[in-house]
């Protein structure tokens, strides 16, 4: 069962500048450059989304889709406990028909890092000092959760981080 708790905490848009996003934008700026044509990459949207749902989708199984189904999943609300359940089914079917297989399914994180505005993940603070910035925690709790979870995201050991600085820009961070 999702607790109320849970749908506020998967709204990407709340928490933060409400004026900052705008439901019809679905991408930032800095994912443009794979959001055009094809969305050939998951869009950090859609990666907040499976983690609402708790589905690891591959990029191998994201590349099966069409530009069609993509896009639906980009664009499609996944907030409310109907929505998550619908978000889910479609993702675990979308997987099945294309990929031909069952989706990696984890558990929903009920305090994912992201959402606690009290304190800056340490691998983000790590991650700004290489550009010599720093992160207060007011601006921390100015952000969207979707903007919180993609500093996280991008700030990830291994992960190609070419648009933590682009992201932080963006946010009018630096």
């Amino acid at each position: 069962m999702i607790s109320e708790r849970n749908i506020i905490m998967y709204d990407p848009f709340a928490g933060g500048s409400s004026l900052y996003f705008n439901k019809i934008k679905v991408g930032f700026d800095f994912e443009t450059d794979f959001m055009e044509n094809n969305i050939r990459c998951i869009p950090m949207i859609v990666r907040f989304k499976l983690d609402a749902i708790g589905i690891k989708l591959k990029l191998s199984e994201w590349s099966r889709f069409t530009v069609e189904e993509r896009a639906r999943l980009t664009e499609k609300s996944c907030i409310t406990a109907v929505e998550i359940k619908s978000y889910y089914e479609e993702v675990r079917n979308l997987v099945r028909l294309r990929a031909g297989s069952e989706p990696t399914v984890l558990s929903v994180e009920n305090s994912p890092a992201w959402f606690d505005v009290s304190d800056i993940n340490p691998e983000i603070k790590e991650q700004a000092k290489e550009y010599n910035w720093e992160i207060s925690v007011e601006q921390w709790r100015s952000l969207t959760n979707l903007q919180r979870f993609a500093l996280l995201k991008l700030s990830k050991p291994g992960h190609e981080n070419k648009n933590f600085p682009k992201a932080m820009k963006e946010f009018c961070l630096t």
